[in-house]
Protein backbone atom coordinates (compact mmCIF):
# COMPACT_ATOMS: atom_id res chain seq x y z
CA UNK A 1 0.00 0.00 0.00
CA UNK A 2 1.47 3.04 -1.15
CA UNK A 3 0.63 6.41 0.50
CA UNK A 4 1.36 9.92 -0.74
CA UNK A 5 1.45 12.62 1.99
CA UNK A 6 1.61 16.15 0.71
CA UNK A 7 1.55 19.19 3.27
CA UNK A 8 1.14 22.03 0.75
CA UNK A 9 1.81 25.92 1.93
CA UNK A 10 0.84 29.29 -0.22
CA UNK A 11 3.59 28.81 -2.09
CA UNK A 12 5.20 25.35 -1.88
CA UNK A 13 4.36 21.51 -1.89
CA UNK A 14 6.21 19.40 0.69
CA UNK A 15 5.70 15.44 -0.23
CA UNK A 16 6.57 12.33 1.26
CA UNK A 17 5.97 8.62 -0.48
CA UNK A 18 5.41 5.54 1.99
CA UNK A 19 5.46 2.16 1.28
CA UNK A 20 3.11 0.86 4.07
CA UNK A 21 3.92 -2.89 3.11
CA UNK A 22 7.26 -2.87 4.18
CA UNK A 23 6.84 -0.18 6.80
CA UNK A 24 9.48 2.96 4.85
CA UNK A 25 9.57 6.16 3.65
CA UNK A 26 10.32 5.31 -0.29
CA UNK A 27 11.51 9.62 -0.65
CA UNK A 28 10.82 13.30 0.28
CA UNK A 29 10.76 16.35 -1.40
CA UNK A 30 9.41 19.97 -1.86
CA UNK A 31 8.46 22.26 -4.66
CA UNK A 32 9.38 25.97 -3.62
CA UNK A 33 8.36 29.32 -5.25
CA UNK A 34 5.02 27.76 -6.92
CA UNK A 35 3.30 30.82 -8.65
CA UNK A 36 6.56 33.28 -9.00
CA UNK A 37 9.81 32.65 -10.78
CA UNK A 38 12.38 30.26 -10.11
CA UNK A 39 10.16 27.30 -8.98
CA UNK A 40 12.14 24.21 -7.81
CA UNK A 41 11.76 21.05 -7.11
CA UNK A 42 14.69 18.61 -4.73
CA UNK A 43 14.28 15.11 -3.94
CA UNK A 44 15.83 12.99 -1.47
CA UNK A 45 15.54 8.85 -1.69
CA UNK A 46 18.17 6.57 0.43
CA UNK A 47 21.35 6.12 -1.16
CA UNK A 48 20.66 8.26 -3.59
CA UNK A 49 21.71 11.92 -4.25
CA UNK A 50 19.65 14.62 -4.50
CA UNK A 51 17.86 15.60 -7.23
CA UNK A 52 16.92 18.89 -8.08
CA UNK A 53 14.70 20.08 -11.02
CA UNK A 54 14.04 23.99 -11.81
CA UNK A 55 10.29 24.15 -13.39
CA UNK A 56 8.18 27.18 -13.12
CA UNK A 57 4.76 26.23 -11.41
CA UNK A 58 1.97 28.62 -11.71
CA UNK A 59 -0.51 27.22 -9.10
CA UNK A 60 -0.38 24.39 -6.86
CA UNK A 61 -2.08 21.92 -9.95
CA UNK A 62 1.32 22.47 -11.50
CA UNK A 63 3.42 21.84 -8.91
CA UNK A 64 1.70 18.15 -7.79
CA UNK A 65 1.23 17.10 -11.24
CA UNK A 66 5.29 17.91 -11.33
CA UNK A 67 5.96 15.91 -8.18
CA UNK A 68 3.81 13.37 -10.00
CA UNK A 69 5.96 13.32 -12.86
CA UNK A 70 8.81 12.84 -10.57
CA UNK A 71 7.77 10.31 -8.55
CA UNK A 72 6.97 8.18 -11.71
CA UNK A 73 10.18 9.03 -13.85
CA UNK A 74 12.13 6.37 -15.03
CA UNK A 75 15.53 6.99 -13.43
CA UNK A 76 14.60 9.68 -10.11
CA UNK A 77 11.66 7.81 -9.32
CA UNK A 78 9.85 5.37 -6.93
CA UNK A 79 6.78 4.41 -8.21
CA UNK A 80 6.00 2.70 -11.75
CA UNK A 81 2.97 4.61 -12.21
CA UNK A 82 -0.16 6.39 -10.38
CA UNK A 83 -2.18 3.41 -10.08
CA UNK A 84 0.05 2.08 -7.16
CA UNK A 85 -1.05 5.21 -4.92
CA UNK A 86 -4.01 3.72 -3.03
CA UNK A 87 -3.96 7.08 -0.95
CA UNK A 88 -3.19 11.02 -0.82
CA UNK A 89 -2.87 12.23 2.73
CA UNK A 90 -3.33 16.35 3.31
CA UNK A 91 -1.98 17.62 6.31
CA UNK A 92 -4.18 20.42 7.79
CA UNK A 93 -2.82 22.71 10.28
CA UNK A 94 -6.49 23.83 11.33
CA UNK A 95 -9.11 21.52 11.41
CA UNK A 96 -11.92 23.01 13.75
CA UNK A 97 -14.03 20.93 15.20
CA UNK A 98 -13.04 17.44 13.41
CA UNK A 99 -11.13 15.54 16.19
CA UNK A 100 -9.80 12.87 13.93
CA UNK A 101 -8.18 12.36 10.45
CA UNK A 102 -11.20 12.28 7.88
CA UNK A 103 -11.91 11.40 4.07
CA UNK A 104 -11.83 14.58 1.79
CA UNK A 105 -15.90 15.04 0.04
CA UNK A 106 -16.85 18.60 -0.46
CA UNK A 107 -18.37 18.79 2.78
CA UNK A 108 -14.88 18.64 4.76
CA UNK A 109 -13.50 21.27 2.05
CA UNK A 110 -16.57 23.93 2.79
CA UNK A 111 -16.11 23.08 6.51
CA UNK A 112 -12.79 24.12 5.92
CA UNK A 113 -12.92 26.85 4.22
CA UNK A 114 -15.71 28.40 7.07
CA UNK A 115 -12.69 28.61 8.89
CA UNK A 116 -9.60 29.58 7.01
CA UNK A 117 -10.15 33.06 9.00
CA UNK A 118 -8.67 31.13 11.90
CA UNK A 119 -5.24 30.06 9.85
CA UNK A 120 -5.35 32.43 6.72
CA UNK A 121 -1.52 31.57 6.36
CA UNK A 122 -2.02 28.04 6.14
CA UNK A 123 -6.06 26.70 5.41
CA UNK A 124 -6.53 28.28 2.00
CA UNK A 125 -2.97 26.94 0.66
CA UNK A 126 -4.04 23.23 2.00
CA UNK A 127 -7.62 23.68 0.19
CA UNK A 128 -6.05 24.75 -2.93
CA UNK A 129 -3.81 21.45 -2.86
CA UNK A 130 -6.72 19.29 -2.03
CA UNK A 131 -8.39 20.41 -4.86
CA UNK A 132 -5.28 20.19 -7.62
CA UNK A 133 -4.74 16.30 -6.23
CA UNK A 134 -7.96 15.46 -6.38
CA UNK A 135 -8.14 16.90 -10.27
CA UNK A 136 -4.83 14.92 -10.81
CA UNK A 137 -5.97 12.05 -8.97
CA UNK A 138 -9.66 11.20 -9.07
CA UNK A 139 -9.89 7.93 -8.19
CA UNK A 140 -7.62 7.93 -4.56
CA UNK A 141 -9.43 8.36 -1.71
CA UNK A 142 -7.80 11.70 -0.13
CA UNK A 143 -7.47 11.83 3.66
CA UNK A 144 -7.09 14.87 5.15
CA UNK A 145 -5.30 14.72 8.82
CA UNK A 146 -5.91 17.06 11.21
CA UNK A 147 -3.05 19.21 13.17
CA UNK A 148 -5.61 20.04 15.83
CA UNK A 149 -7.45 16.96 16.46
CA UNK A 150 -5.27 15.38 19.23
CA UNK A 151 -6.10 18.54 21.27
CA UNK A 152 -9.92 17.82 21.32
CA UNK A 153 -9.59 16.07 24.63
CA UNK A 154 -9.21 19.41 26.20
CA UNK A 155 -12.21 20.26 29.24
CA UNK A 156 -14.30 23.35 28.72
CA UNK A 157 -11.92 24.99 31.47
CA UNK A 158 -9.07 24.25 29.36
CA UNK A 159 -10.02 25.73 25.98
CA UNK A 160 -12.73 28.58 26.87
CA UNK A 161 -11.96 32.16 26.49
CA UNK A 162 -13.28 34.45 28.68
CA UNK A 163 -14.95 36.50 26.16
CA UNK A 164 -18.48 36.73 25.41
CA UNK A 165 -20.61 33.60 24.83
CA UNK A 166 -21.81 34.69 21.57
CA UNK A 167 -18.47 35.19 20.52
CA UNK A 168 -17.81 31.08 21.03
CA UNK A 169 -21.84 29.72 19.69
CA UNK A 170 -21.50 31.95 16.89
CA UNK A 171 -18.14 32.01 15.54
CA UNK A 172 -16.53 29.24 17.17
CA UNK A 173 -13.83 31.07 19.41
CA UNK A 174 -12.07 28.80 21.64
CA UNK A 175 -8.44 27.42 22.29
CA UNK A 176 -7.75 24.32 19.28
CA UNK A 177 -3.93 24.32 20.18
CA UNK A 178 -1.39 22.41 17.13
CA UNK A 179 1.15 20.62 16.79
CA UNK A 180 -1.07 17.49 17.72
CA UNK A 181 0.37 14.65 15.12
CA UNK A 182 3.74 15.72 16.57
CA UNK A 183 2.41 15.70 20.55
CA UNK A 184 0.72 12.42 20.02
CA UNK A 185 3.82 10.69 18.55
CA UNK A 186 6.07 11.98 20.90
CA UNK A 187 4.20 10.96 24.12
CA UNK A 188 3.75 7.29 22.85
CA UNK A 189 7.19 7.11 21.73
CA UNK A 190 8.05 8.44 25.42
CA UNK A 191 5.81 5.78 27.36
CA UNK A 192 7.58 3.15 25.39
CA UNK A 193 11.11 4.19 26.44
CA UNK A 194 9.70 4.53 30.16
CA UNK A 195 8.51 1.21 29.53
CA UNK A 196 5.27 1.87 30.95
CA UNK A 197 1.66 2.26 29.37
CA UNK A 198 0.85 5.56 27.97
CA UNK A 199 -2.69 5.47 29.98
CA UNK A 200 -0.40 5.48 33.26
CA UNK A 201 1.58 8.60 32.44
CA UNK A 202 1.84 12.25 32.88
CA UNK A 203 3.93 14.33 30.30
CA UNK A 204 4.69 17.51 28.83
CA UNK A 205 5.67 17.48 25.39
CA UNK A 206 7.81 20.94 23.92
CA UNK A 207 7.74 21.37 20.63
CA UNK A 208 10.15 24.06 19.85
CA UNK A 209 10.52 25.13 16.28
CA UNK A 210 9.56 28.09 14.09
CA UNK A 211 6.38 27.60 15.78
CA UNK A 212 6.66 26.12 19.06
CA UNK A 213 4.02 25.19 21.65
CA UNK A 214 3.68 23.34 25.14
CA UNK A 215 1.03 20.38 25.68
CA UNK A 216 0.36 18.77 28.96
CA UNK A 217 -0.78 15.00 28.53
CA UNK A 218 -2.49 13.44 31.39
CA UNK A 219 -2.45 9.90 30.87
CA UNK A 220 -2.46 9.62 27.18
CA UNK A 221 -4.63 12.80 25.99
CA UNK A 222 -4.13 16.02 26.08
CA UNK A 223 -5.94 18.07 28.76
CA UNK A 224 -3.73 21.58 27.81
CA UNK A 225 -1.65 23.45 25.48
CA UNK A 226 -0.36 26.77 24.90
CA UNK A 227 -1.30 27.64 21.41
CA UNK A 228 -4.93 28.82 21.28
CA UNK A 229 -7.54 30.01 18.58
CA UNK A 230 -4.20 30.81 16.17
CA UNK A 231 -0.87 29.24 16.21
CA UNK A 232 -0.25 32.91 17.55
CA UNK A 233 -0.79 32.43 21.31
CA UNK A 234 1.34 30.81 23.68
CA UNK A 235 5.56 30.69 23.66
CA UNK A 236 7.64 33.39 22.08
CA UNK A 237 8.51 31.96 18.59
CA UNK A 238 10.52 32.59 15.44
CA UNK A 239 8.40 35.25 14.25
CA UNK A 240 5.28 35.19 16.44
CA UNK A 241 4.53 37.50 19.81
CA UNK A 242 3.49 34.97 21.74
CA UNK A 243 1.11 35.70 24.64
CA UNK A 244 0.89 39.55 25.06
CA UNK A 245 -1.39 41.92 26.70
CA UNK A 246 -4.16 42.48 23.44
CA UNK A 247 -4.18 46.41 24.42
CA UNK A 248 -0.84 46.49 23.28
CA UNK A 249 -2.44 46.04 20.08
CA UNK A 250 -4.98 48.76 20.39
CA UNK A 251 -2.43 51.48 21.81
CA UNK A 252 -0.27 51.24 18.92
CA UNK A 253 -3.21 50.64 16.21
CA UNK A 254 -4.33 54.36 17.67
CA UNK A 255 -0.89 55.74 18.00
CA UNK A 256 0.19 54.20 14.32
CA UNK A 257 -3.10 54.87 13.03
CA UNK A 258 -3.32 51.11 12.02
CA UNK A 259 -5.92 48.82 10.80
CA UNK A 260 -6.28 44.88 12.07
CA UNK A 261 -4.84 44.07 8.53
CA UNK A 262 -2.03 45.69 9.47
CA UNK A 263 -1.65 44.59 12.75
CA UNK A 264 -2.09 40.76 12.00
CA UNK A 265 1.37 40.21 10.03
CA UNK A 266 3.09 42.31 12.45
CA UNK A 267 1.98 39.84 15.37
CA UNK A 268 3.20 37.08 12.99
CA UNK A 269 5.51 37.49 10.83
CA UNK A 270 7.81 40.40 13.22
CA UNK A 271 7.07 39.73 16.27
CA UNK A 272 8.76 36.98 18.91
CA UNK A 273 12.63 36.87 18.47
CA UNK A 274 12.77 38.76 15.11
CA UNK A 275 11.38 41.58 17.12
CA UNK A 276 13.04 40.93 20.46
CA UNK A 277 16.77 40.88 18.91
CA UNK A 278 16.38 44.00 16.83
CA UNK A 279 14.20 43.20 14.18
CA UNK A 280 17.03 41.01 12.62
CA UNK A 281 17.20 37.09 13.95
CA UNK A 282 14.01 34.93 13.44
CA UNK A 283 16.44 31.58 12.70
CA UNK A 284 17.23 30.50 15.98
CA UNK A 285 21.03 29.20 14.76
CA UNK A 286 21.44 32.76 14.43
CA UNK A 287 20.73 33.76 17.66
CA UNK A 288 22.82 31.29 18.92
CA UNK A 289 25.46 33.02 17.15
CA UNK A 290 24.76 36.40 18.42
CA UNK A 291 24.96 35.05 21.42
CA UNK A 292 28.17 33.27 21.45
CA UNK A 293 29.60 36.91 19.84
CA UNK A 294 28.68 38.72 23.05
CA UNK A 295 24.73 40.33 21.23
CA UNK A 296 23.05 41.93 24.24
CA UNK A 297 19.61 42.07 22.39
CA UNK A 298 20.35 37.81 21.38
CA UNK A 299 20.98 37.04 24.86
CA UNK A 300 17.79 39.32 26.12
CA UNK A 301 15.90 36.95 23.63
CA UNK A 302 17.12 34.00 24.32
CA UNK A 303 16.22 34.84 28.22
CA UNK A 304 12.70 35.51 27.29
CA UNK A 305 12.04 32.98 25.16
CA UNK A 306 13.03 30.16 28.38
CA UNK A 307 11.19 32.36 30.83
CA UNK A 308 8.27 31.86 28.85
CA UNK A 309 8.74 27.97 28.24
CA UNK A 310 9.32 27.86 32.07
CA UNK A 311 6.27 29.79 33.10
CA UNK A 312 4.15 27.29 30.96
CA UNK A 313 6.37 23.99 32.57
CA UNK A 314 5.03 25.25 35.79
CA UNK A 315 1.93 26.12 35.13
CA UNK A 316 1.52 22.31 33.30
CA UNK A 317 2.96 20.94 35.92
CA UNK A 318 0.24 22.03 38.89
CA UNK A 319 -2.44 20.77 36.28
CA UNK A 320 -1.30 17.14 35.75
CA UNK A 321 -0.91 17.23 39.17
CA UNK A 322 2.32 15.18 38.73
CA UNK A 323 4.73 14.90 36.53
CA UNK A 324 6.66 11.35 35.19
CA UNK A 325 8.70 13.22 31.76
CA UNK A 326 9.17 15.89 29.45
CA UNK A 327 9.70 15.55 26.29
CA UNK A 328 11.89 17.74 23.44
CA UNK A 329 10.89 17.58 19.87
CA UNK A 330 11.15 19.43 16.84
CA UNK A 331 14.31 21.83 15.36
CA UNK A 332 15.12 23.70 18.37
CA UNK A 333 14.10 21.08 20.65
CA UNK A 334 16.38 18.75 19.21
CA UNK A 335 19.04 20.43 18.21
CA UNK A 336 19.53 23.33 20.67
CA UNK A 337 20.95 22.35 24.27
CA UNK A 338 21.37 26.19 25.25
CA UNK A 339 17.67 26.74 24.57
CA UNK A 340 17.05 23.08 26.57
CA UNK A 341 19.13 24.40 29.78
CA UNK A 342 17.77 27.61 30.02
CA UNK A 343 14.28 26.25 29.90
CA UNK A 344 15.02 24.12 32.32
CA UNK A 345 17.18 26.10 34.71
CA UNK A 346 16.53 26.25 38.62
CA UNK A 347 13.57 23.13 37.88
CA UNK A 348 15.76 20.98 40.31
CA UNK A 349 13.82 21.08 42.91
CA UNK A 350 10.90 19.91 41.40
CA UNK A 351 12.73 16.34 40.66
CA UNK A 352 13.88 18.15 37.19
CA UNK A 353 17.87 17.81 36.85
CA UNK A 354 19.33 18.00 33.46
CA UNK A 355 22.62 16.12 32.61
CA UNK A 356 24.49 19.00 31.55
CA UNK A 357 27.36 16.26 29.15
CA UNK A 358 24.04 14.25 28.13
CA UNK A 359 22.40 17.12 27.11
CA UNK A 360 25.09 19.16 25.58
CA UNK A 361 26.04 16.24 22.92
CA UNK A 362 22.22 15.34 22.21
CA UNK A 363 21.94 17.56 18.64
CA UNK A 364 20.09 15.37 16.69
CA UNK A 365 16.80 14.40 15.10
CA UNK A 366 17.93 10.93 13.92
CA UNK A 367 17.87 8.96 17.38
CA UNK A 368 16.11 9.35 20.69
CA UNK A 369 18.27 10.48 23.77
CA UNK A 370 18.14 10.57 27.80
CA UNK A 371 19.03 14.02 29.21
CA UNK A 372 18.15 13.58 32.46
CA UNK A 373 20.74 12.88 35.51
CA UNK A 374 20.60 9.49 37.01
CA UNK A 375 19.03 11.02 40.42
CA UNK A 376 16.03 13.28 38.62
CA UNK A 377 12.65 12.04 39.27
CA UNK A 378 11.39 13.27 35.86
CA UNK A 379 12.74 12.00 32.86
CA UNK A 380 13.83 14.09 30.14
CA UNK A 381 13.76 12.90 26.41
CA UNK A 382 14.85 14.36 23.31
CA UNK A 383 12.29 12.18 20.48
CA UNK A 384 12.53 13.68 16.56
CA UNK A 385 9.01 13.80 15.85
CA UNK A 386 7.52 12.04 13.26
CA UNK A 387 4.20 13.50 12.04
CA UNK A 388 4.26 11.88 8.70
CA UNK A 389 3.78 7.94 10.29
CA UNK A 390 1.55 9.48 12.14
CA UNK A 391 -1.02 10.64 9.16
CA UNK A 392 0.20 7.26 7.14
CA UNK A 393 -1.08 4.99 9.83
CA UNK A 394 -5.04 6.92 10.29
CA UNK A 395 -5.25 6.67 6.53
CA UNK A 396 -4.47 3.21 5.93
CA UNK A 397 -6.56 2.87 9.20
CA UNK A 398 -9.35 4.36 7.05
CA UNK A 399 -8.79 2.29 4.27
CA UNK A 400 -8.88 -0.51 6.42
CA UNK A 401 -12.00 0.29 7.96
CA UNK A 402 -10.30 -0.17 11.60
CA UNK A 403 -9.90 3.95 12.52
CA UNK A 404 -10.96 5.60 15.41
CA UNK A 405 -10.31 8.55 17.92
CA UNK A 406 -6.53 8.58 19.15
CA UNK A 407 -7.84 7.69 22.55
CA UNK A 408 -9.19 4.41 21.48
CA UNK A 409 -6.54 3.48 18.49
CA UNK A 410 -3.23 1.85 19.03
CA UNK A 411 -0.15 3.32 16.77
CA UNK A 412 2.58 0.61 15.44
CA UNK A 413 4.68 3.11 17.12
CA UNK A 414 3.55 2.11 20.20
CA UNK A 415 4.78 -1.02 20.32
CA UNK A 416 8.57 -1.66 21.91
CA UNK A 417 10.15 -3.00 18.65
CA UNK A 418 9.16 -0.28 16.31
CA UNK A 419 11.96 0.75 14.16
CA UNK A 420 12.18 4.12 11.33
CA UNK A 421 14.51 2.70 8.87
CA UNK A 422 15.55 5.36 7.33
CA UNK A 423 16.63 7.51 10.67
CA UNK A 424 18.33 4.63 11.80
CA UNK A 425 20.44 4.92 8.70
CA UNK A 426 21.09 7.89 8.91
CA UNK A 427 21.89 7.91 13.14
CA UNK A 428 24.57 5.04 11.67
CA UNK A 429 26.07 7.76 10.02
CA UNK A 430 25.72 10.70 12.24
CA UNK A 431 27.27 8.70 15.08
CA UNK A 432 30.40 7.48 13.04
CA UNK A 433 31.23 11.52 12.50
CA UNK A 434 29.73 12.10 16.17
CA UNK A 435 30.82 9.35 18.49
CA UNK A 436 29.55 11.37 21.57
CA UNK A 437 26.37 11.07 20.11
CA UNK A 438 26.08 7.45 22.09
CA UNK A 439 26.50 9.16 25.50
CA UNK A 440 23.06 10.25 24.97
CA UNK A 441 21.26 8.02 22.57
CA UNK A 442 18.85 5.11 23.91
CA UNK A 443 17.12 2.44 22.54
CA UNK A 444 19.81 1.31 20.17
CA UNK A 445 19.76 -2.14 18.86
CA UNK A 446 22.94 -3.95 18.84
CA UNK A 447 23.40 -4.29 15.04
CA UNK A 448 23.53 -0.75 14.59
CA UNK A 449 26.00 -0.26 17.44
CA UNK A 450 27.95 -3.09 15.54
CA UNK A 451 27.51 -1.16 12.32
CA UNK A 452 28.83 2.38 13.71
CA UNK A 453 32.16 0.46 14.89
CA UNK A 454 32.38 -0.66 11.36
Amino acid sequence: MIILFLNCGSSSVKYSVYDWDQKKSLCAGGVERIGIDGTRLTQNRPGFPEYEINQNCKDHKEAINLVIKTLTDKQHGVIEDVNVISAVGHRIVHGGKFAKSVVVDQSVIDELRNISDLAPLHNPAHIMGIEAARALLPNVTHVCVMDTAFHQTMEPEAYMYALPRKWYTDYAVRKYGFHGSSVLYTSRRAAVLMDRPVEELNTIVCHLGAGASLTAVKKGRCIDTSMGLTPLEGLVMGSRSGDIDPSACFYMMKKLNMSPEEMYPILNKKSGMYALTGDRFSDQRDVRKGIDEGDELCEMAAQVQAHRIKKYLGAYMAELGSLDCIVFTAGIGERDPDVRARSLAGLENFGIILDKERNEVANTNKVECLLSAPESKVKIFLIPTDEEIVGVQDIVAILEGKYDVYTKFRYIFQEKDYRNKLRDAAFVEQAKQKPELLKAAINVPEQLLKAIKQ
